[in-house]
């Protein structure tokens, strides 16, 4: 998504937050005082995701094999990958930074230009930082959660690093118009392929908004309270079963509006 979009779409998201009458005070959660405003979000959001991403992600992953759908993600993490080098050194993380400058270097050279990953079979593994993650190492307080429009869960907090993040980009650097939104649009495709395996979970889910939400917020306390790790993925798929679990249906109960 062309980042002067991205940009007017975040800030619409918060003017609509900060000017959102809250719910009443028996029905909030403790992290979610704008739930009436989000779920509305939530729901605009899954209509389009339903309309365009999601049969876009489809026809792509149909059409296109699969050693090229590994090779545009692999170029995107790479083209991307200086503002986790960017953060590791905010966060103090020099170990990782020494590395993740390895990572990178190997990545762009020998694995040209990033379509290949060789930095991982010999032991340098992807890490995944960003300004939002540096804010909460910094002691930042995540801010009520905030579903954005089109852009999809957030915080306050995080809402605020994904401005760092767009403008950190060196895709937002590039000066023709037409490759910077060309990229934009296949990025969000490469992304929204990525997360089409979710979709079951959060579709069999009791009440697919809080389902999303938790995991959201379980995801960025992890990264900020315990960092990325080799076993992350291992772990975020526990988070997505044990939320599944707690998100199921009780027998005998009808769902709730989402």
């Amino acid at each position: 998504m062309p980042s002067t979009i991205r940009l007017s779409l975040l800030a619409l998201g918060l003017l609509l937050a900060l000017g959102c009458a809250a719910l009443p005070p028996a029905k909030r959660e403790p992290r979610d005082p704008w739930e009436r405003m989000n779920r509305a979000t939530y729901r605009f959001n899954d209509k389009f995701d339903r309309a365009i991403f999601q049969p876009a992600a489809r026809g792509y992953r149909k059409v296109t094999p699969r050693f090229v759908q590994t090779g545009v993600s692999n170029f995107f993490d790479n083209l991307e990958y200086p503002l986790v080098m960017v953060n590791d050194l905010l966060q103090g993380q020099f170990t990782p930074f020494v590395s993740d400058t390895g990572r990178l270097l190997l990545n762009t050279t020998l694995g040209v230009g990033g379509l290949m990953d060789p930095a991982t079979r010999v032991g340098l593994d992807k890490n995944d930082r960003d300004f939002g993650q540096t804010l909460g190492k910094w002691g930042v307080g995540t801010g009520p959660y905030l579903v954005i429009p089109i852009l999809g869960p957030s915080d306050v907090r995080d809402a605020v690093g994904r401005v760092g993040d767009e403008y950190g980009n060196p895709r937002h650097y590039i000066r023709n118009t037409y490759v910077d939104y060309g990229l934009a649009l296949l990025r969000a495709i490469d992304t929204r392929t990525r997360l089409l395996d979710a979709q079951g979970a959060i579709d069999s889910a009791y009440d697919p908004y809080a389902f999303v939400r938790t995991i959201y917020l379980q995801h960025r306390d992890f990264k900020v309270n315990g960092g990325q790790s080799r076993d992350e993925e291992r772990q975020e798929q526990k988070l997505l079963e044990e939320s599944e679990q707690d998100q199921q249906m009780p027998e005998g109960s009808s769902a709730p509006p989402h």
